[in-house]
């Protein structure tokens, strides 16, 4: 990669973006496609003054991340209709016209899902009633998915399914339930929670096809147990490459090349 005059600068802002494999996921893409650009993280508190300091700057585009997704709405010129739904923009394009923002994550589900499975008419059990759920929820539905909400807390899930017009039953009722696919979009699995799974091993092969937001492990129990129940699963990597994927076409009008921004993930997973 040769930095120029002419090199279009992305970004990806929030607090912390230390930890982020958006950088090399993204600058691997540049390299394979030839195009001149960079992709660089930008720490930032105020996402108000960020927004101005990157249009003063020229920049081409730039990811949002926690904690920054809904903040941000206030400070756009333009905004998807889908993401108006969700609530939150994870993804800026800068232009002469303005700001425009966009949310990728329901993308980068719908897309690891339907590489292994119909969505249209397809029955899926969503665990959890966060940001992440949130989004998910409104992309299924968009994909014409039958959608059904589990959670811990009533008040967030009860409260996302009225939004979804869905069923919403407490994590309790998941012995009595069954769906197409079964998506875990809470915390459980990762890190400190990484020996937990919300589905109890005797019952997941009540879903056909699993998958787990979570990619630090890669392998959660959750997937783990699926894959020795027979089903068909899809790690959290999946949703992270697609999302980037969708970022980068937004960006650029181009295809993108995600086998080599999974391998460049991988490599820098362990990291």
């Amino acid at each position: 990669m040769k930095i120029s005059g002419t090199t279009l600068v992305h970004g990806i802002m929030g607090n912390p973006v230390s930890h982020s494999l958006s950088p090399a996921m993204h600058n691997a893409a540049f390299v394979a496609t030839g195009l001149n650009g960079v992709y660089v993280p930008f720490p930032v508190e105020d996402v108000a003054a960020a927004i101005i300091g990157c249009k003063a700057l020229g920049i081409r585009g730039v990811s949002v991340t926690i904690p920054h997704k809904q903040a941000v709405l206030a400070c756009l010129d333009e905004i998807d209709p889908v993401a108006a739904k969700i609530g939150a923009v994870n993804t800026l394009v800068f232009s002469a016209a303005g700001v425009t923002g966009y949310n990728t994550d329901w993308l980068g589900a719908n897309r690891a899902l339907a590489a292994e499975m119909d969505l249209n008419g397809a029955s899926v059990l969503l665990l959890g009633a966060g940001g992440s759920a949130r989004a998910i929820g409104f992309g299924l539905l968009e994909a014409g998915a039958r959608l059904t909400i589990a959670s811990r807390s009533p008040g967030p899930g009860q409260a996302l399914a009225r939004q979804l017009a869905c069923p919403w039953h407490p994590l309790a009722d998941i012995s009595r339930l069954a769906a197409d696919a079964v998506v875990n979009a809470t915390s459980v699995g990762m890190a400190a929670l990484a020996d937990r799974s919300l589905v109890p091993a005797d019952k997941i092969g009540d879903f056909p096809v699993v998958m787990d937001i979570v990619y630090a492990p890669l392998e959660t129990r959750l997937l783990k147990e699926a894959k020795e129940a027979g089903c068909v699963t899809i790690n959290g990597l999946q949703m992270l490459l697609h999302q980037g994927a969708a970022q980068f076409e937004l960006w650029t009008g181009r295809p993108a090349p995600l086998a080599v921004m999974a391998r460049e993930v991988m490599a820098n997973l362990g990291r």
